[in-house]
């Protein structure tokens, strides 16, 4: 199983001495100091000594208004159990009640980074990628240095440019791979956040930022932190050159370790459609990818790809009625799969045995 990043929500604000007036939120801490007007300076305070005459008088009058809204937003904070229950929705794969938890979580604070993120995630995965990056976008407003926020922007970026017109999809391009390399400057060994920049480099062309060179630059960073699951990078990038007995080679030797990852059991399937060599083990590998959970993180791949590759490999066997149910179920799971769509649309017209009354 891929690991979520995953973050925690203030339990509490605390006054720390090292600089008066400053406040920071502490998951787990002491219970918040409460906001009262009566907290507040007193009027004869140095803090009021500051000013005089009518000016003196309107910051006198603001301090209880300005008590109260504080208060406020204190209360206004999301409530961790919720947050707690909304997550397991979300990691128990329940996506449409994991999103009417969070989005009851955002009444309370549309601002919070946790809820913001995990509905940027859940708009990623319904493939409505402009809503996505208003999400992340409201995340990182709130926390600026939360890697896993850039990462999910830069896939909801990457979702925009494929659906974009030709003009802007340079422009989101870019500001996709900039999204992933900031994600990666911050949490350089997170490996998923690296595999994304990979795929990038890997499939964009120079003048968009991408490039084989770079592509495999990831790829070793990759390996010095999982070095199994890299093993996957270097099958694309040797598959990209035709090698393909050196991409089977890396897949084999990564499910000899982990014969139940989803993602090396896709890339194994895929490269068996894509070289026409050892069908039937690519076939059998699909099959078992496609009765494990899809990782939870996007972008990568689903249960939609993994049974259009298995569509392919049944259309090369000559199973044209297995071949069109595959290609059927893809287009099922995800209808703007334009590969699976016009798949279905090349094989030969189904005998009339095998049609519906």
């Amino acid at each position: 199983m891929l690991p979520v990043s995953d973050g925690t929500v203030a339990a509490g604000l605390t006054r720390r001495k090292r600089a008066p007036g400053k406040w920071r939120c502490d998951a787990g801490g002491s219970e918040p100091r409460p906001l009262t007007p009566e907290a507040l300076p007193a009027r004869g305070s140095h803090e009021s000594e500051r000013v005089s005459g009518p000016l003196s008088v309107f910051v006198r009058r603001l301090r209880p208004l300005l008590g109260f809204v504080l208060l406020a937003s204190v209360r206004a904070a999301v409530d961790p159990a919720g947050l707690a229950a909304a997550r397991a929705c979300y990691e128990g794969r329940r996506p449409e009640e994991a999103r009417a938890a969070f989005e009851r979580l955002a009444e309370a604070d549309p601002s919070d980074p946790d809820v913001n993120h995990y509905l940027g995630q859940l708009a990623n995965r319904r493939n409505e990628p402009e809503r996505a990056v208003r999400y992340f976008e409201r995340a990182l407003a709130a926390e600026p240095q939360g890697a896993r926020h850039y990462h999910g922007l830069g896939d909801a970026l990457g979702r925009s440019a494929q659906n974009a017109g030709l003009l802007s999809k340079f422009g989101l391009a870019k500001k996709c791979v900039a999204a992933y390399e900031r994600a990666v400057a911050l949490a350089p060994d997170h490996f998923d956040y690296r595999w994304s920049l990979f795929e990038y480099y890997r499939q964009a062309p120079g003048f968009a930022g991408g490039g084989k060179d770079k592509a495999r630059g990831e790829a070793e960073a990759m390996r010095r932190i999982d070095p199994v699951r890299a093993r996957v990078a270097f099958a694309l990038l040797h598959a990209a050159k035709e090698d393909y007995a050196a991409a089977f080679a890396e897949v084999d030797a990564a499910l000899a370790v982990a014969p139940d990852d989803f993602v090396t059991l896709y890339h194994a399937g895929r490269l068996a459609a894509l070289s026409g060599q050892q069908i039937d083990a690519g076939i059998a590998r699909l099959r078992r990818c496609l009765a494990l959970p899809v990782p939870l993180t996007p972008p990568f791949p689903d249960h939609a790809v993994a049974q259009l590759q298995l569509g392919k490999l049944l259309e090369r066997r000559g199973d044209f009625a297995g071949a069109r149910e595959a290609f059927t179920a893809a287009v099922a799971l995800d209808p703007s799969l334009e590969a699976a769509s016009d798949a279905l649309r090349r094989l030969p017209a189904a005998p009339a045995s095998e049609r519906a009354p």
